[in-house]
């Protein structure tokens, strides 16, 4: 099991949501609107000597600011529980990556808010909080 995989696990899930490109490495330059996972914080050995890991992935959500309405409309999408542009239901989707995990789910969304990047560009973020257990 590598870290790479499961970030790419995550980003396929989330390509199951029409229009939303997906990336398992941080870019950077943005096209949005995009998810970013990002490399996770971790808790080693969590079940005694059966070698269970926690993995805490933040999901990075990035749409245009160029018309803030279309941005916003864009962001309570993906930020809804369930439906077809949800990104928790998407990453949920298989929440094995395909055996890959023992288990994952997202755990929050924070942050909706401007974000300004290094290339300038101010665009509208929302990030989840992924859980993933492994071996």
């Amino acid at each position: 099991m590598s870290i790479t995989a499961i970030r790419q696990g995550i980003a396929t899930n989330i390509a199951t949501v029409s229009g939303l490109r997906t990336s398992y490495y941080i870019l950077d330059n943005p096209n949005p609107p995009v998810a970013i996972v990002a490399p996770p914080t971790i808790k080693y050995g969590l079940s005694f000597g059966v070698g269970l890991d926690e993995y805490n992935f933040q999901v990075i959500v990035l749409v245009t600011r160029a018309d803030e309405r279309i941005g916003q409309e864009l962001i309570d999408a993906y930020c809804a529980p369930t439906g077809a542009g949800s990104v928790k239901a998407a990453i949920e989707s298989d929440r094995t990556l395909g055996g890959l995990v023992a288990d994952l789910h997202v755990t929050d969304m924070t942050g909706v808010s401007p974000t300004t990047l290094a290339d300038g560009q101010v665009y509208l973020s929302a990030t989840f909080a992924v859980q993933v257990f492994a071996q």
